[in-house]
């Protein structure tokens, strides 16, 4: 038998948006050429959370994207009840659009008596209703195993990777990791600049001092070199600008930092623009407040990435087929 069952309704495709980030769910959506659908969502004077769909969502494809930043606890306990909502109303699909996971940072412990939050998250999205998630750069790619269920894992790189190779592409650049822990993404970055060499910096970090480190030596040959300094997040900024002092005191002709995440909390914008940096990239996969601008700043669209994924899982294509995952 073929062709469509009669009676049964087309597949529809639903972008929720929760208020972290609403202009990033506003350029998925012109991507899309769908609208974010209606809802409505309000703190009770009690710090409770209320959500609740406007329109019937019954048999649709829904996809609740939320950004998790500042008041991180906030915005995830809105997009659970954003997905409990959902599958009450009988939604057909609930997949998680969160493009930097909460608490990823927190993927193993480090000490007896630790949680694995980020572990935990998984669990509380899987029990709220949600089918899938779908994330950008992960601070762990195991974290995919924490969550009972397909995740898909995009990578900014190519985005990254590809305003670093126009702008600076004639220069001689080496690729340096903050850390001899991101070297496995130096790598990949290497090979997307045309087979760049690669430095990284040595630092120690004290477990019961959250957000120090100590940067203590260049470990490569950057002397003269544009040197590209990646990660996939910057919270505070401290080492990151501690690792582009480094550099240029061990000789290289400037430095330029990309990352995906922007967190910039506390004093990170300080520090940025007073690092030395000739520029820092990021991505928009969270909000930027007006007050974190800098000059050397430069912000990317994620949009695309996310829309075209979107519509990848709407259509049950491949996924994977769309981006390099730089395997």
């Amino acid at each position: 038998m073929t062709g469509a069952v009669p009676g049964a309704a087309a597949k529809r495709l639903v972008l929720l948006s929760g208020r972290a980030h609403p202009r990033l769910a506003d350029d998925v959506a012109k991507h899309l050429d769908v609208a974010v659908a209606p809802q409505s969502s309000y703190d009770f004077a009690s710090g409770e959370i209320y959500v609740r769909v406007d329109e019937s969502v019954r048999g649709c494809d829904a996809f609740v994207l939320q950004s998790h930043c500042g008041a991180v606890n906030d915005w995830l306990m809105e997009q659970l009840i954003t997905v409990d909502a959902l599958k009450r109303a009988s939604a057909r699909r609930i997949t998680v659009v969160a493009p930097c996971y909460p608490y990823a940072r927190q993927d193993k412990k480090h000490r007896g008596r630790e949680p694995v939050s980020a572990r935990l998250v998984a669990d509380l999205f899987k029990t709220a209703g949600a089918d899938r998630i779908m994330t950008v750069d992960l601070h762990a790619a195991q974290i995919q195993g924490f969550f009972d269920g397909p995740v898909d894992h995009l990578w900014a790189l190519p985005l990254l990777a590809g305003h670093v190779r126009q702008k600076y592409g004639s220069e001689r650049l080496t690729v340096v990791s903050p850390d001899s822990g991101r070297t496995k993404l130096a790598e990949k970055w290497a090979q997307a600049l045309g087979g760049t060499p690669m430095a990284f910096v040595h630092k120690t970090r004290d477990p019961l001092r959250p957000n120090e480190v100590v940067a203590n030596r260049v470990v490569g040959d950057v002397r003269g070199q544009l040197c590209v300094v990646i990660d996939d997040m910057i919270d505070t900024g401290g080492t990151i600008a501690e690792a582009v002092r480094r550099l240029l005191d061990a000789g290289a002709r400037d430095v330029v930092v990309a990352a995906t995440h922007g967190v910039l909390s506390g004093p990170a914008a300080e520090r940025l623009a007073g690092c030395g940096a000739r520029e820092v990239v990021l991505t928009d996969t969270m909000p930027i407040p007006d007050g974190k601008y800098f000059d050397a700043l430069t912000v990317l669209s994620i949009a695309p990435l996310l829309a075209q994924a979107i519509q990848a899982v709407a259509d049950d294509t491949s996924v994977t087929g769309l981006f390099d995952d730089g395997s």
